[in-house]
């Protein structure tokens, strides 16, 4: 198991490392998120098939129409996330292969995601057993309800785009909450960060993005 997660070649250290630098050369400056984006082996959370390119700084399919977002947008949102510093527990919204769950895990006390697609939980909550990363609760849920019971949340991660933001998220995000999520139609997304302020939420656009739709329902 240990060789799995250490990887070989095209998915060795030294290959995680390159992954590092060039996210440093295109602007990840937190140096927590760096290392953790250097520890987390994502070739695990790809088909096998595709583990070769896993330290490639893409997006993959990992089925179901959905896919693992490429390197730099999870560092980015993750950098985002904890601009104002390392918030108590966080909200995602779209487990997928559970990648950036766990790097979400490696920087925060404790992580609430939530997945529409059922055929994702098992084989993350297997990923995450193998990582030991016992600070992480899943939910089979439509991502666009959250999950209030564990609310409000000081940060909220969306890993797929809606059209607009769902009023349910805006009311799990706590007062002085931060919420990383692209918003817009399939070709006009864009990254925005919401801030909860004492006047209501304030929106600041960050970059074009390209993500799956953030669909309701559950499957």
């Amino acid at each position: 198991m240990s060789q799995l997660l250490r990887g070989i070649g095209m998915t060795s250290q030294r290959t995680r490392d390159r992954l590092v630098q060039r996210l440093r050369e295109e602007g990840i400056k937190n140096p927590a998120v760096l290392e953790v984006m250097r520890e987390v082996p994502r070739h695990i959370f790809v088909d096998e098939a595709l583990a070769s390119r896993a330290y490639e700084d893409t997006a993959l399919p990992i089925g179901h129409g959905q896919t693992i977002s490429q390197p730099y947008i999870v560092a980015r949102m993750t950098e985002i996330l904890l601009a104002e510093g390392v918030p108590e527990k966080v909200l995602e919204v779209g487990t997928g292969s559970g990648y950036q769950t766990a790097v979400l895990a490696r920087l925060v006390p404790q992580v609430y995601t939530v997945e529409r697609i059922e055929a994702f939980l098992r084989p993350a909550r297997e990923r995450f057993r193998m990582l030991g990363l016992r600070n992480i609760r899943l939910k089979h849920s439509d991502g666009s309800w959250g999950w209030p019971e564990h609310g409000p949340y000081p940060a909220i991660l969306v890993t797929a785009a809606p059209e607009e933001i769902p009023a349910a998220l805006l009311e799990q995000l706590a007062p002085g909450g931060r919420l990383v999520i692209p918003v817009g139609p399939r070709g006009k997304q864009t990254l925005a960060l919401i801030t909860r302020g004492a006047e209501g939420y304030e929106r600041v656009d960050i970059e074009r993005v390209s993500f799956v739709p953030l669909l309701g329902g559950t499957g």
